[in-house]
């Protein structure tokens, strides 16, 4: 029995002692500091780029439709294929205007022969007038010899009015010899109107002939046939043919704000020298550089935007009218930015903060004025200092002034690669902040 009892007493005193061991160590229940990956504020100079989702169109769209009514009997190129100016795309049957034109051409034939017959009948007339002149020369001759005799009674009263009835009589044929020239003359103008309008008719058609053959204006890439080998088209038709668009240059239509067109106004003294970025939807860069080359004259009064025009260059025609993609410019160097990843910085109810860890590892839940994002990283404009650690990754699980251990972690995205090709797409350049 007291065996026992000294056993039990060595077993409570063995249990007391744990007890006080534990109670000297570190709290029961205390979590471990948690561990967060942080990077280094960072600070250079950074280009700052303006992105704006643009529409690609052709830098001419022809409308190709038929001038005459007719037909269609041929067409004469594959859709979507490049045609040259002056190919022929499509042919209307041309019998109908060859029947007009050889009728045209009776009509000319005829009234060049009028013409020809109204210039005999002015020479005609012109020989009589001649001719009638010089019966009036000799009768007046005569009455001027026998004036003279018949006041010396030489010669008898009857011999002087016939001499007197000659002289008016050959002056009046002499005057309807004139007039006789005068109307062919007439005839004349006239038979040159009918022939001046005969050659019109000539031309007419010609022309509409020639517009049995669709030819394409310029040089482009040739849409899809709207109408089909035997369809009836003409002037009246309400669809066009096709339509043909020249694709290299090609343009991309973006709309600025009032605000981003004065910013750009104040900066840019010759926007056009501005170089441009096309990135396309596969988020590829599309290999040559762009220029604005035009300005609405008006601002949209319904989104109170300017429609702007940039132009490309598209030899290998791979860009097409109706694609979408996005327009990048640089608009300025910050200098001695500070830069943070994106992932670094979340928003509470409109504003920004981010998480910096000290040097004795205690957190300040900071809140910062954030500026334009470039590439995966974020610039920062009031609230940190260079060199600073900020929490990348957990920033969740921490809390102001709570310890924490830190952890080195790598920053993803450089940025003087901002922009350059290659660079992630939707992530290297965004929109400049007012």
């Amino acid at each position: 029995m007291a065996v026992f009892t000294v056993m039990v007493l060595g077993a409570t005193l063995l249990l007391f002692s744990g007890c006080q061991k534990e109670s000297t160590g570190p709290k029961a229940g205390t979590p471990p500091s948690p561990v967060v990956e942080v990077v280094s504020v960072i600070q250079k100079d950074v280009p700052i780029f303006t992105e704006w989702v643009g529409t690609l169109d052709g830098f001419v769209n022809a409308t190709i439709r038929a001038q005459v009514q007719g037909y269609l009997i041929k067409q004469n190129y594959r859709e979507g294929d490049f045609v040259r100016q002056g190919q022929v795309l499509f042919e209307i049957d041309p019998r109908e205007f060859q029947a007009a034109l050889e009728q045209a051409n009776a009509v000319l034939t005829q009234s060049r022969g009028a013409l020809d017959q109204t210039q005999a009948a002015l020479e005609k007339a012109k020989a009589e007038v001649s001719v009638q002149d010089a019966r009036w020369t000799t009768a007046k001759a005569n009455l001027a010899r026998i004036k003279p005799l018949a006041d010396q009674n030489a010669v008898s009263k009857k011999d002087l009015d016939d001499a007197v009835g000659m002289e008016l009589s050959t002056r009046s044929a002499v005057d309807a010899a004139k007039a006789g020239v005068s109307v062919a003359e007439a005839n004349i103008a006239a038979a040159k109107a009918q022939v001046l309008g005969a050659q019109a008719a000539v031309d007419r058609a010609q022309l509409n002939l020639s517009f049995t053959k669709i030819i394409s204006p310029i040089n482009g890439i040739a849409g899809i046939a709207k109408a089909q080998i035997g369809n009836l088209v003409g002037p009246g038709s309400v669809e066009e043919l096709t339509t043909i668009s020249t694709v290299d240059p090609i343009k991309c239509y973006i709309s600025l704000s009032e605000q981003e067109y004065m910013r750009a106004a104040e900066r840019h003294r010759d926007p056009q020298k501005v170089p441009l970025e096309l990135i396309l939807a596969d988020g590829s860069i599309h290999p040559y550089k762009g220029e604005f080359f035009l300005a609405d004259r008006q601002v949209d009064v319904k989104t109170g935007t300017f429609r702007i025009g940039a132009l490309f260059k598209n030899p290998r025609n791979i860009l097409r009218p109706g694609q979408f993609a996005r327009v990048r410019a640089e608009v300025k160097t910050k200098k001695g930015a500070l830069l943070v990843p994106q992932r670094a910085v979340t928003e509470l109810q409109g504003s920004y903060q981010v998480a910096v860890v000290g040097p004795d590892r205690k957190v300040d839940i900071r809140p910062v004025k954030t500026g334009e994002r470039v590439q995966n990283l974020w610039v920062i404009d009031e609230g940190l200092k260079p060199g600073e650690q900020v929490v990348s990754e957990g920033v969740q699980k921490v809390r102001q002034g709570m310890t924490v251990t830190p952890k080195p972690a790598a920053v993803p995205g450089k940025p003087e690669d901002s922009g350059k090709p290659g660079a992630q797409p939707g992530a290297a350049a965004k929109t400049e902040k007012g």
